[in-house]
């Protein structure tokens, strides 16, 4: 347990998706915070020694319904600790039902965004106005029907539902809606008022802490071991880098393998960048050969993930040999790729694996260091900037750690590595070009294999088509469809078509996410 986690909130994961999302808006207050699983046996340590172990609690939401045997639950000691507690969602269900609450199975569902009322203002509305209307994020099917004894109803949905439930005199609340996703009206203000008005925290941290928390949580890890970083040249990997080098030094060797799925020229940038910006080891290995003979015919898109997370971690292992004494593996894993890949908090969904995540071999001879696990895309970078980094290296759009092996829909080959290299290059420096880049979250091409008809010079074609994505986000988990002009998405088409082999016709994206996924793959 971290001793800042005492005066700061301790949020509790039943499995939402947006679990990290209620962090990342305790942090924006300036208030440092920690997700621990529900059932982590921590919390039942603290609870028999009666200890609190942090200011304030936070339930997040979930899948699950309390009615359902074997549910997560809440610890019961949690509600004797006196700590001012905030159930989100299925957390207020919990909180309904331990008190003696009547909690509906399932009848009286709510989705996406509902208007709600306020008709308390005395502590988690204060500053609204009695009888006032917002529009907030509603994602359940139980809810709490009948208020418990001792609480008041504090809101109600435009259907009529409790929104919102309050024990004033012991400090616990519960809103079934998501106060911490951007659709809620209001939302953070919410938050604000139970982290300062009512469990009466201080603001006090900042991501400067973070890093001297990280730096202090390596090298304690890390000891006098060596540890070799996974340095790929995109954003999560050095800013890793720039962490380790400044914790730990010359015991960091970096390895940058060229997979052979990488942007036009990655190789190149990151070698000249990595010269500019650390004062560490870095060793180059080209494997290109042997990532694409392992994909050989491979078109299942999981399968492919784990090839490229195997053959990566085995390429580390035989090169660690070299390297005495390294024993961890550092890699630039982010909450997103987390939460999408494994549950390891609560009972989240799995969506997808990603290649260092969920597509690690069982029996790999290093320890991981991930230091950037708990973090979002944004936050990445701001600490990017916070250890000295270029605004050209921590601004880049996300690539994905398969790189195009997740770009290429179908067998990938040597030839369509190259046609998608050379469609993505001229998209990515079109949109340096006019100005755009800057203004979406990630944007990249992707190759179909599927063959359509075309004509040039007086010819009939028949070859691959070609699509372009391009979204607008913060932070990865969702994120929408970028509304880049038609006029810059004809010139871009153009140059592809008639000067990129193998494509003769070229889409672009238009879904969402959810609920599609950013990549394809």
């Amino acid at each position: 347990m971290t001793e800042d986690l005492l005066s700061g909130v301790l949020i509790l994961d039943y499995g939402s998706q947006y679990t990290l999302l209620i962090a990342r808006r305790i942090r924006e207050l300036g208030v440092y915070c920690e997700i621990w699983p529900c059932n982590d046996p921590r919390v039942a340590e603290c609870v028999d020694a009666r200890r609190a172990p942090a200011g304030a609690i936070i339930l997040s939401g979930g899948p699950s319904s309390v009615h359902i045997e074997g549910a997560p639950s809440l610890h019961g000691g949690l509600l004797e600790l006196g700590l001012p507690l905030l159930g989100i969602c299925y957390g207020m269900q919990l909180i309904g039902d331990a008190f003696g609450g009547r909690v509906d199975e399932g009848h009286v569902g709510e989705y996406g965004r509902t208007a709600i009322e306020i008709t308390n203002t005395d502590t988690l509305f204060a500053g609204f106005e009695h009888g006032a209307h917002c529009t907030v994020w509603m994602s359940h099917g139980d809810a709490v029907i009948a208020a418990p004894k001792g609480f008041e109803v504090l809101a109600h949905s435009e259907n009529g539902h409790i929104a919102a439930i309050g024990n004033h005199e012991q400090h616990i609340y519960g809103v079934q809606f998501h106060p911490e996703v951007v659709h809620s009206e209001r939302g953070v203000e919410m938050l604000r008022n139970f982290v300062f008005a009512i469990a009466e925290l201080s603001p006090g941290w900042n991501m400067g802490d973070f890093v001297g928390r990280s730096i202090e949580a390596i090298r304690k890890q890390v000891g006098d071991s060596r540890v070799i970083c996974g340095l790929s040249g995109g954003v999560d990997s050095s800013v890793v880098a720039a962490l380790l080098a400044k914790a730990i030094g010359r015991q960091c060797v970096c390895i940058f393998v060229d997979n052979g799925l990488l942007r036009k020229g990655e190789r190149d940038n990151v070698e000249r960048a990595f010269r500019d910006h650390f004062d560490v080891e870095l060793r180059v290995i080209d494997a290109r050969d042997r990532f694409l003979d392992a994909l050989a015919g491979e078109t299942e898109p999981e399968r492919k993930r784990k090839i490229i997370g195997e053959t990566f971690i085995r390429i580390f292992e035989e090169e660690s040999h070299d390297v005495e004494d390294a024993h961890f593996l550092a890699q630039g894993t982010l909450y997103p790729d987390v939460i999408e890949s494994v549950s390891v908090r609560g009972p989240s969904a799995t969506i997808k694996s990603h290649h260092n995540v969920g597509g690690l071999p069982d029996d790999m001879d290093f320890k991981l260091l991930e230091p950037l696990r708990e973090l979002f895309k944004d936050e990445v970078r701001e600490l990017g900037r916070k250890l000295g980094l270029p605004e050209k290296m921590v601004a880049r759009h996300p690539f994905p750690g398969p790189g195009l092996g997740v770009r290429i829909l179908g067998d990938v080959t040597r030839e369509r590595v190259e046609v998608l290299q050379e469609a993505d290059h001229i998209y990515i420096s079109a949109l340096h070009e006019f100005g755009l880049y800057n203004e979406v979250w990630q944007a990249f091409a992707v190759l179909i294999p599927v063959k359509t008809v075309g004509v040039m010079g007086d010819a009939r074609t028949y070859e691959w088509l070609c699509a372009l994505r391009a979204v607008t986000s913060t932070d990865g988990m969702t994120a929408d469809r970028a509304h880049l002009p038609h006029e810059f998405l004809g010139t871009v088409s153009d140059r592809i078509i008639n000067s990129v082999r193998r494509i003769n016709r070229v889409v672009y994206d238009v879904s969402s996410k959810p609920p599609a996924t950013i990549e394809w793959e």
